[in-house]
């Protein structure tokens, strides 16, 4: 039994590294926590799920040029977004948009991933995230979208709220609806960019999606689900870090098993079976 645990785990939770790991998980659950209530309401987890694997060929292509992957991974799940958000008026018309853009993004991404030996070396990072990596230029930028997006949201909340509930009735009183669901995939692109280094491509709905699904089973005020999704996402990544260092098994698996864990007891325990 010895064996399955690190008998320095207490040297690695106090290690710089592991440091830069819990303060970024702060600045993730906070982007995560306050875009993913909006992401479920506005029935658009399919696409926030998307965006992360829209931007796999904006990441290894970045890799292939020499450049930061998180600035590729960002400028392709931008493009995928306001694609997405213009001609996905509907929900039945996002999804096909989605998919659309989805299968070329893969396929590109994995031709990248062919041309060069460094991306396919990247790959395993890309899709399955690497927090205990994570650098304090990363950390900075991580707190300059969160000031950024809480500033945005200050601005469009309302409007956003009223055209995620009832689309037909904000357009009808003058709400820029189309105009809204463009800014709101923008934002969103931004939050997978930010939360993909903790998960991976693959594992960002964990993040995003299942706090802010088990938060909208316990309360419904938005600004208290977004609240208590931010509270779920924080445990979730410090726990697992916490559990990582303990245990030899990655973060990202632990931290999304522990957000998948709280979701279905709170399934179970609430009586609940759709959220929103």
């Amino acid at each position: 039994m010895t064996s399955l645990i690190n008998t320095q785990w207490t040297q690695i939770l106090t290690s710089d590294f592991m440091l830069q790991a819990f303060i970024a998980g702060i600045l993730i659950a906070i982007a995560c926590g306050m875009m993913g209530y909006f992401t479920i309401i506005r029935h658009s987890t399919f696409a926030a799920h998307a965006l992360a694997h829209i931007g796999l060929p904006g990441a290894t292509g970045a890799v292939l040029l020499g450049l930061p992957v998180a600035a590729g991974l960002g400028a392709f799940a931008l493009g995928g977004a306001l694609v997405i958000g213009t001609l996905g008026k509907k929900v039945s018309e996002r999804e096909i948009a989605t998919g659309t853009v989805l299968a070329f993004a893969t396929g590109l991404g994995l031709f990248f991933a062919r041309l060069s030996s460094s991306a396919s070396q990247q790959m395993q990072a890309i899709l399955f995230g690497s927090i205990l990596t994570i650098s304090t230029a990363q950390i900075i930028g991580f707190a300059i979208f969160d000031a950024l997006l809480f500033l945005v949201m200050c601005i469009v909340y309302r409007p956003l709220l009223f055209s995620s509930l009832d689309t037909e009735v904000a357009a009808a009183r003058g709400v820029p609806v189309h105009a809204l669901n463009i800014i709101f995939m923008a934002i969103m692109a931004g939050v997978i960019t930010v939360a993909v280094p903790a998960v991976g491509t693959l594992l960002v709905f964990a993040l995003v999606i299942t706090p802010a699904a088990t938060a909208s089973m316990l309360t419904r005020s938005p600004l208290s689900a977004m609240v208590v999704a931010t509270l779920i996402c924080l445990v979730s990544i410090w726990s697992g870090l916490v559990l990582s260092a303990i245990f030899p098994a990655p973060p990202s698996f632990i931290i999304v098993s522990i957000s998948t864990l709280i979701w279905l007891i709170t399934r179970l325990t609430s009586g609940q079976h759709d959220v929103l």
